[in-house]
């Protein structure tokens, strides 16, 4: 037993889940990870978060964005215990019905799934932020889209540095033009696999939420991208558009400016995932996510398309490599092994 595993037995045998049973549950691409307490008398369930802090996690903007997130009624996981110095939550178990899981299950759901989610963020974006999130502004949006140089493109060759830094420009002016807006809280990994299923709560309530804790202050658009431009799987044309149009009619945002920023945005946040992709692979020894890549590269593509991020497109068309499966095959030969936990 490591040190680690000692701590969280501590921790667990001084809550009302002493003598549970532990299993693992799957993690995601941070430092954290997660596991099932089943008690083995009433077969009630709940779920641990093992957050080092000396792997630079954090568990205090969980707490307090949760916290939040359930004062107006929405459903973000009650903690049931913690030691915030330790780096650890129990956590109320929402089950395992991720969209991601539920939807392949029964395709027949996927749009009144999606029109729950959309819904949900209208919700939020009625609610006055919490005070203290920091603004996801033009300039840090653009810096963070500039990963795709940083890691992506430097796995295969070195960008050009006035290449990266007119990107760059072109990224915050774009933003700065369409998208600057940052009045209401911003989840930023809203999508299949952050959002469960729980069809007997009612309204905005159905759909459990996972991994805010980066909350920020954004754009309305922000988490809508998220959702509908899903690095991890494919969500159709019809649903994108059907849920763009259901998100403006009941928020009463002007059409044309908000699916402008909406591209916009979607333009940063997938330049970032390619960046953020293979940065997994390269430092973290995660390779699978490099697979993910060629989605995440034909929404940046569509995103593009729109005329006023012509002159990021010119940039990108001439300097960004495509990911053919030559280049991905590069990027995955410089991922290490996987390091222990």
């Amino acid at each position: 037993m490591t040190e680690r595993d000692a701590l969280i037995r501590a921790f667990i045998d001084k809550s009302d889940w002493a003598g549970a049973r532990v299993a693992p549950l799957a993690g995601d691409a941070s430092n954290r990870r997660y596991l099932r307490l089943r008690d083995p008398a009433s077969g009630e369930t709940a779920v641990l978060m093992d957050a080092p802090p000396e792997r630079g996690e954090n568990v205090r903007p969980f707490v307090e964005i949760g916290r939040y997130l359930g004062k107006i009624g929405l459903s973000a996981p009650r903690v049931l215990a913690a030691d915030m110095e330790a780096g650890l939550l129990l956590l109320e178990d929402l089950g395992d019905d991720l969209f991601a899981n539920v939807i392949p299950r029964d395709p027949s759901l996927e749009n009144s799934l999606y029109c729950a989610a959309t819904d949900l963020l209208g919700t939020l974006h009625d609610h006055p932020p919490p005070p203290g999130l920091a603004p996801y502004s033009p300039a840090l949006m653009a810096d963070l889209a500039m990963l795709a140089f940083d890691w992506y493109h430097a796995a295969l060759a070195d960008p050009a540095p006035d290449t990266r830094a007119s990107a760059e420009a072109a990224m915050r002016a774009a933003l700065q033009a369409h998208a600057s807006d940052a009045d209401v809280l911003i989840q930023r990994d809203y999508h299949a696999q952050n959002l469960l299923w729980l069809p007997d709560r009612a309204g905005d309530a159905r759909v459990g939420l996972l991994d805010f804790q980066d909350a920020m202050l954004g754009h309305r658009a922000y988490d809508l991208v998220s959702l509908l431009q899903d690095a991890r799987r494919d969500v159709s044309r019809p649903v994108e558009d059907t849920m763009l149009t259901r998100y403006i009619d009941r928020t009463g945002m002007d059409s044309a400016a908000f699916r402008t920023a909406y591209r916009v945005l979607g333009a940063q946040r997938n330049l970032r995932i390619i960046g953020v992709f293979a940065r997994l692979c390269i430092r973290d020894g995660k390779p699978h996510y490099v697979d993910l890549i060629p989605r995440v590269w034909d929404h940046l593509q569509r995103d593009l398309a729109d005329p006023v991020l012509d002159p990021l497109a010119r940039i990108l068309e001439h300097s960004l490599p495509r990911p053919t499966p030559a280049n991905l095959a590069k990027v995955k030969a410089q991922c290490p092994t996987a390091p222990a936990r």
